[in-house]
């Protein structure tokens, strides 16, 4: 519009009389200049500058992936031109982060976000644009365009080229703003975090980029954020979170890896697209499992069936900083793996190292992408992870670093003592020897080496093997006490006192070596789609045969497939383990304070003994309202869902209402209680058992349970479940009997779960939102139940002797009426 403006301007003079005889009289020479004149220059600081002018002798430079040049407090990029458009991962991590941040359940190495990307010219600007490869089509076919088109990809910032290197491959771009700036796709905070501390706004005074490092393959830029906050997890007066990023950007494989398609029967961690691609008249979803990427160094004897090394082995390399008489054990447990990678065809797959010396490789750093580590972190929590970096493209694991923190054993040694303390003298003591504990880290050392290696938890595992199998020092010995280590299952808490040649601790099992070659075993010449009538062979062959069956965690409802527990029967492995941890109650002073004259061990295995406790229990709770999971393709027959018989669910009532319902005398230990804490007994059982309460008397359990009775009458209902609940709850109203504390505590949560199933809805992102609760029989069995337990109460409020249960009673009844009537 302006130039139209100046156009019309320019015209209207020219066609002047006063201009034109004003224009006559001027001399040529001007008139010359004129036209001549420059068009106006950028403003000096809007202009790419000569090389020298950016990267001035004050910089100081590292070479790797991209140059880096820090000029005081600026950081500069130098990309070569031969890495642009090249797919990269940008992956955030928290470093250091505050206490309590996320409710406790985000710790130092959490990864907060994971992006592809590419870095591109536009004009005179550097883009960071985040890719998506969750649809994809062939370059070659028509499709891939309205692919691209419905896919536009986001650019997550833009950058002006500062500076051309001296030879012009390579552009020049600041970054520092990139990086102190709140970014918030790398930021680290989520949504809900800012929500919920009431985060206003970054304070870029107290941000800065804290180092930054070029390697070969990666570039690793540390920051240092400070938020203002209304509500900071700690420190509230300070109204500051401060945390600490590392932002990682690694180069992805030119060729990529050809991938595997996943299979729900088998354990891995995958990736998804959605192929357009494809002949069907939808997109095709593909998934790929995560994996390394294993090729054999002799493919024809490979073919022949020998065992030969991979092309590029997994090789860790041990932390500087992991102490001393550790080490042999943290390599062990990387190496139990070289069995299972045996029976995929491969030998020394998986290697172990120390970290080399300066003069053995004085480039040698963790944070290089080209090493993965076993890193040994000097922190309170009690905690080890296994997290690895793959590429979205193909799913194929890049780099993986193991974090052991330091304090972790603490819990391996309070467990051992606990879980199996009845039946293993070793186990009774806090000095628990370097032998055994090393053991225990061997073990949990080759369970995050699992995960690194793309195997998510394996939840049935533990229920391959017979609960009286525990018991046998021969079976343990060799089958340890899960068909994986990648279940939850730690110890060995079902054998009783007397019980010899026990197998206390986890191992590497059957099902380790199947899933290992089932993902890495080499299958020469097959196409990823070619692979498919192999691999559903494979696992064919195993189908039925519980050592060699997948059970996700998050099954949350399937009795055969949960975490901690061991055995093919919840109820008689909780009774066995509940029996141990009886006898571990009575003997806990004598194993902890009457050895060290102070109570600090005592309270907090007492607090960890109620948390086994509450374990045990939770087993035999997920029984009701219980489904079997059995995933399985439609050439196999069967049904996947199957709800727990009724036999067992009833059998499951009974002992709960015996064992987690029943006021817990034997836990009620006063000279242990008064000695650890002043007050807060009683609480401290009512929420324990309210728990439980509140997990059967669920939203979801009772839809199970509805579902259950629509496919046969024979099933456990939601009555029966109800009937049975209010029964044994307030078996009390049978008798003249009292109530004692702790069961009029559990009653009153009982009226209050109640009330919460009559006026509550299921809540989206707490469960899974499967039916209308308010249309369903849900209130009207609620209703009736309250109804009956109202006539009960009311019948006997005036009978009863004791006077605390009489007015128990009667404001039992006053709360069941507002429930009923809150008018």
């Amino acid at each position: 519009m302006k130039k139209l403006c100046l156009f019309a301007l320019v015209i209207g003079s020219l066609f002047n009389p006063l201009n034109m005889s004003a224009q006559s009289k001027k001399n040529t020479k001007k008139a010359k200049n004129q036209v001549e004149a420059p068009a106006p220059e950028k403003k000096k600081d809007e202009a790419i500058k000569a090389y020298d002018k950016v990267i001035t002798n004050d910089a100081v430079t590292d070479e790797g992936l991209f140059k880096i040049h820090k000029i005081k407090e600026k950081y500069f990029f130098e990309i070569q031109d031969s890495l642009l458009n090249k797919d990269m991962l940008l992956v955030s991590r928290m470093s250091k982060l505050p206490s309590n941040l996320g409710g406790g359940y985000v710790n130092a190495g959490s990864k907060t976000n994971e992006q592809l990307i590419t870095w591109e010219r536009f004009q005179d600007k550097i883009l960071i644009k985040v890719k998506s490869y969750n649809a994809v089509a062939n370059d070659s076919l028509p499709i891939n365009i309205s692919v691209k088109a419905n896919n536009y990809e986001p650019i997550l910032y833009a950058f002006d080229i500062a500076a051309f290197s001296k030879d012009s491959s390579a552009v020049v771009i600041d970054v520092t703003k990139f990086y102190t700036s709140d970014v918030k796709a790398i930021s680290g905070l989520s949504s809900s975090m800012r929500e919920t501390y009431k985060v206003r706004n970054l304070d870029e005074s107290r941000s800065f980029v804290t180092a930054a490092k070029s390697f070969p393959l990666n570039i690793e830029i540390i920051q240092d954020f400070t938020y203002n906050a209304s509500k900071p997890p700690m420190l509230p007066a300070t109204e500051t979170i401060s945390l600490q990023m590392n932002q990682s950007m690694v180069l992805l494989p030119t060729t990529p890896m050809q991938p595997r398609l996943a299979d729900p029967r088998v354990g891995f961690f995958t990736v998804s697209q959605y192929d357009y691609s494809s002949e069907a008249l939808k997109s095709d979803q593909k998934t790929y499992i995560r994996r390394w990427r294993l090729e054999p160094k002799d493919p024809e004897a490979y073919k022949r069936g020998e065992l030969v090394e991979p092309i590029k082995p997994i090789v860790y390399y041990l932390d500087p900083a992991t102490p001393e008489k550790l080490r042999k054990y943290i390599k062990q447990g990387i190496e139990e793996w070289q069995k299972p990678f045996e029976t995929a065809g491969f030998k020394n797959a998986i290697v172990a190292k120390d970290p080399p010396t300066y003069e053995e490789d004085p480039d040698f750093s963790p944070e290089d992408i080209r090493y993965s580590v076993v890193r040994y972190v000097a922190s309170t929590t009690r905690n080890a992870t296994g997290p690895s970096v793959s590429d979205p493209r193909t799913g194929e694991i890049i780099e993986s670093d193991i974090i052991w923190y330091h304090n972790h054993l603490r819990s391996y040694r309070n467990r051992y003592l606990l879980e199996t303390g009845a039946a293993n003298p070793s186990a009774r003591t806090l000095d628990t020897s370097d032998e055994e504990i090393g053991e225990m880290m061997r073990m949990v050392i080759a369970h995050e080496v699992g995960h690194a290696l793309g195997f998510p938890h394996n939840m049935a595992a533990s229920n391959a093997y017979d609960v009286e199998s525990y018991r046998n020092g021969a079976f343990t010995q060799e089958h340890g006490i899960a068909a994986s280590i990648m279940d939850y299952a730690r110890y060995n808490y079902i054998a009783q006192p007397g019980d010899e040649n026990i197998r206390f601790v986890r191992q590497i099992g059957p099902y380790d070596h199947y899933v290992t070659n089932w993902g890495y075993r080499w299958i020469p010449g097959a196409t990823t789609e070619g692979e498919t009538p192999t691999l559903d062979q494979w696992v064919m062959d195993k189908a039925g045969d519980p050592r060699f069956k997948y059970g996700k965690q998050s099954s949350r409802f399937d009795p055969s497939s949960q975490t901690e527990d061991i055995g093919n029967n919840s109820i008689k492995a909780s009774t066995y383990g509940l029996k141990n941890l009886k006898y571990v109650a009575e003997q806990l002073p004598a194993w902890t304070s009457d050895k060290t004259n102070d109570y600090d061990d005592l309270k907090e295995l007492q607090g960890e003994l109620l948390g086994v406790w509450n374990r045990y229990m939770g087993h035999v709770t997920t029984h009701i309202g219980g489904l079997y999971e059995d995933t399985k393709k439609p050439n196999q027959g069967g049904v996947i869902y199957t709800p727990a018989s009724k036999a067992d669910q009833k059998a499951a009532m009974a002992w709960l209402q015996e064992n987690t319902f029943a006021t817990p005398t034997w836990m009620v230990n006063f000279q242990i209680l008064r000695n650890i804490d002043h007050a807060g007994y009683t609480e401290t059982f009512r929420n324990a058992q309210a728990r439980h309460l509140n997990s059967i008397l669920d939203f979801d359990v009772l839809g199970r349970l509805i579902d259950g009775t629509a496919i046969s009458k024979e099933n456990y209902s939601a009555l029966d479940m109800l009937q049975e609940m209010r029964k044994g709850i307030w078996k009390e109203l049978n008798s003249n009997q009292a109530v004692d504390v702790y069961r009029r505590n559990l009653q009153r949560a009982y009226i209050d779960r109640m009330a919460y199933l009559m006026t509550e809805e299921l809540k989206p992102g707490r469960g899974v939102s499967f039916y209308n609760v308010n249309q369903s029989d849900v209130r009207a069995l609620v209703r009736g139940e309250l109804n009956t337990l109202k006539t009960q109460l009311n019948s006997r409020k005036n009978t009863v002797s004791n006077t605390e249960t009489k007015y128990h009673y009667q404001d039992a009844v006053k709360r069941i009426e507002l429930i009923l009537d809150p008018k």
